[in-house]
Order: C-alpha cells, then structure tokens, then sequence
C-alpha cells in the first residue's frame, strides 16, 4: 500500500516537473522584444564602407542588449578597410554580432564574416578565398607568404575566438596548406598533410579514417552545407525571419542602418576621386602659366578640396594633410608673387602639396614592415598623385601651344573679320630686330618681357614659358610687331 502511494506521488511529481520544464526553457531560450540593428555591407569594401559601418555600430553598440547582424554580400576589397571593419566589430561583445551572408562573402568578406560571434548563411551562398592578390598587365596575381603570413594570423585569431576551426581558417588564404580530416574512435580533428606526416608510426594505427578536405594548391571556398559541417556556420536557413526564429528572437524590433545621403555622396565621390585630381592639378597648373585668368584657379582649388574632404569624411586625412596642403600652395603663392621665377619655395610647394595629397589616401604615414599591403596602398598613392602632377603638366603644356591661341574670341563682338598681317604697321623697334639675334631677358619673361640685344631694348613674348631675368634668349619669330624668343641652348 505504501510503496503504490510513494510510486503514485513519484509519478504525478515527476509530470509536473515535465511540464514546468518544457514551459521554462523557451522562457529562458527565447529573446523577446529584443532591438536587432542590421547593417548591410555589400559591393566593395573600402574606406567608404569602414567608415559607415563604424558609425552604425557606434549607433547599435549604444543598446547593450541589442543585436547586431552584419549582412553581408561582398567579394572584398581593400585589406586595410577590412581590417579596420574587423577592429570596430572586434569592439562588440561577440554574443551581440551575427555575420549574415545574403550571396557571398569572399576574400575581405570572409575576413568581416568571421570577426562576428556568430555565422548564418542563406541557401547556395559562399564564403572564404581570401587571398591577397594585385593586379597587373598579366591581370590578378597572387601576393607572397609576406603578405599572406599577417593574414593568416588574423584568420587564426578570430578563428579562436569565435571556436571556428582555426586549420581551416588559415586555409582560405593560402594554396600550400592541404587539411585532413582525421578521425579517432572517440574524436575528429583537423591536420595539415605535413603534421600527418610527422606522426609517428602507433599514433598513426589508431586512426580509423583519413580524409582530404581541402588540396594542396587550392583555397577553401565553402557553400553553406559545407561550412556548416566544417563547423563555421551555425545554419543555413531561406531568409532572416527564419534564421531569428530558430535563433529564439521573438518579436524583434528591426532597425536597418542605411547610408545616408552624405556616404552615398561619398560613395561617388570616391568613385571619382582620381579624375577630380588630374582635372584639379591641371587647372592649377593652368592658372599658374596665365596669372590673372583666375577661372583655372578656382576650378582646381574647387576639385582638390572636394577630394581632401571626401578623404577626411572617410576617416584617411586629417589636419595634418590640410596644413601641409596649405603650406604648400603658400610657398607657389610666394613663389609666384614675391619672388617670381622658378626655385626653391614653388619645389617645396609642390612637395607639400604632393606629400598631402598622398597622406590623405591612406590612413598611415609611413608604410608598416609587419603590414606589406600598406606599401603596395603607398606605392600606389605615389602613383596617382605624381602622375596627376605630370598629366598636369603635359596637358598645360598642350593647352598653352595648340588650345589657348585659338580661344581668343571668348569675349563676344564685334570683331574685324580681316587680319592686319599684310599691313606695314609694324614698330621700328621690331624691324631692327630678326629672327636668330641673340641677347638676354631684362626682365623675368612671364610670359612677356623685355630682351637687350647688344644695349637695344625690344619687347618680346615666349611660347608660354616663364623664364628669369639674366636668361639667354634667341628670336624664333617675328608676327607683325611681336618678337617670339625662347630659351637658347648652351653651345
């Protein structure tokens, strides 16, 4: 009698215990009301993107309690952006961080997927190959172990943190590392073929399988089945409203952070920034070989200043670019009005002008060994700014020969449509010189002047050169009354 009542009790005790559980762990599972702040990251990864995604984390963070899902759907870009990305979210407690991957997210994609807490994947996306590679003439090729080594390590810290196999990790960067999967009785796990190779003979009976996961010669690029079973991904699932029901959100408050108009102005900005350079260079060029046609001049300083802001706005330049920018077109301003000719202050200007230009392309000044993107991003920086500057002058250059002498109706009528070149209106100081006379600029010839031949003074003009006073000159033309001289070569 007894025992039936003690059986009976344990029975009716152990059904309401039952019940109590299975009500009370999607109590403690589940995350109601919870703010889900979604950040898209796609196209190309660049300054442009580092920057909008710190400021919507900087807005997500402020919720302690919020979600923050990284949707992502890239094939990279720059390294430097990337790892800028990964140090804002690295900032987040990981709990927080989901990388959602919509399409794919391969090369500087992956690398932004893994520094989240969390991987979801929708169906038939992609992630991984993240090799760093450069493009020629030959088209994309491969970076060294140099610039592999960092990248790998980078890999393999995440990796760690976020308990993705690290082996596995490290393989979407480089072609060398072949990956088995080893299996014991009582566990699995991932070796290199070279550490396979290095077992000793009685650790190498106790393996009951070996597999191939990744070869020799190839980067891991895994679709969502199969970073699932290679322990990346903790799904795969058909949208987001699937993925945050199966992750116990309930009822979630979604927040999409979206660029706003002034990164999407940004964004094309940045699009164009190389040719708003050349067409600023250029037109400062300009305005320097035709003092007084102050058109030029504002063009260029317009263009340049859209081009440091847009770099400021990014987060690359700082007052340090700004200042050297305005010492720089000090020393050309000095040059030009102080003390006109060609020398010191106007090559010092032009270095300040170049050396902030450069620095504001990039967030570092001098390249880190430890980092050898950061010197291909400097050499490149060197590249585009120099160039603009010798584009510059040979556009200028062409301009002042072929353009700028066919553009004098630009002041509307009335004109003379006959031309004097047949009138004997001509000075008596021009006839008394001739073409090939020699003798010296008294004064500085910008691009007119006056030149002593032999104690006579004549008024002459250059092709648009700038030459200093002292200069020896040789007369090349003579149109109507104007003498044409330029430079003449030492014998």
């Amino acid at each position: 009698m007894y025992s039936s009542i003690k059986t009976t009790t344990c029975t009716i005790v152990g059904v309401f215990v039952f019940i109590a559980v299975f009500f009370a762990v999607p109590l403690f599972s589940a995350e109601t009301n919870k703010k889900v702040y979604i950040i898209p990251a796609e196209k190309e990864v660049n300054p442009r993107m580092a920057a909008y995604i710190k400021r919507s984390i900087d807005i997500a963070a402020k919720d302690k309690d919020a979600i923050i899902i990284m949707e992502i759907n890239t094939f990279g870009g720059r390294v430097d952006s990337a790892l800028k990305i990964v140090d804002t979210l690295l900032s987040v407690p990981k709990e927080q961080t989901i990388a959602y991957v919509t399409e794919k997210a391969i090369s500087a994609g992956a690398l932004i997927a893994l520094s989240c807490g969390r991987l979801v994947m929708e169906h038939n996306t992609t992630i991984g190959d993240c090799a760093p590679i450069t493009y020629s003439n030959d088209g994309p090729q491969m970076l060294g172990e140099k610039f592999q080594s960092p990248l790998r390590a980078k890999f393999r810290t995440l990796a760690k943190r976020n308990s993705y196999p690290e082996l596995l990790a490290e393989a979407m960067v480089s072609l060398d590392i072949e990956v088995l999967e080893i299996k014991y009785k009582d566990r699995s796990l991932y070796m290199s073929a070279k550490d396979y190779d290095d077992l000793k003979k009685e650790e190498k009976d106790k393996i009951v399988s070996k597999k191939t996961v990744v070869e020799k010669g190839e980067l891991l690029t895994m679709n969502d089945v199969e970073a699932k079973d290679l322990g990346f991904s903790k799904m795969s699932v058909k949208n987001i409203d699937e993925m945050m029901e199966k992750l116990g959100i309930q009822q979630p408050e979604r927040i999409t952070i979206e660029e706003n108009w002034s990164e999407a102005l940004v964004r094309f900005i940045d699009a164009i920034a190389p040719l708003l350079l050349l067409i600023g260079v250029v037109a400062l060029y300009a305005e320097f070989k035709i003092p007084g046609f102050v058109g030029p001049g504002i063009i260029g300083i317009i263009c340049l200043t859209i081009v440091f802001i847009n770099q400021y706005l990014v987060g690359l330049a700082d007052y340090t670019e700004l200042l050297l920018i305005v010492i720089g077109i000090i020393c050309i301003g000095f040059e030009l009005f102080v003390i006109p000719g060609f020398g010191i202050a106007g090559i010092a200007g032009i270095i300040f002008i170049a050396g902030g230009m450069i620095l504001s392309f990039q967030n570092f000044v001098i390249p880190d060994p430890s980092f050898p993107w950061e010197m291909e991003l400097f050499r490149y920086n060197i590249t585009l700014v120099f160039g603009s500057f010798l584009f510059a002058f040979l556009t200028g250059l062409f301009l002042l020969r072929y353009v700028l002498p066919k553009t004098t109706r630009v002041v509307s009528g009335p004109y003379l449509d006959n031309t004097l070149e047949d009138s004997h209106a001509d000075s008596l100081e021009a006839k008394s010189a001739n073409i090939g006379d020699i003798g010296t600029a008294m004064t500085y010839l910008r691009p007119s002047g006056k030149m002593d031949i032999n104690g006579e003074i004549f008024d002459v003009v250059t092709e648009g050169d700038f030459l200093e006073k002292g200069t020896p000159l040789i007369i090349t033309e003579k149109r109507g009354n104007v003498l044409v001289v330029k430079r003449k070569k030492e014998s």
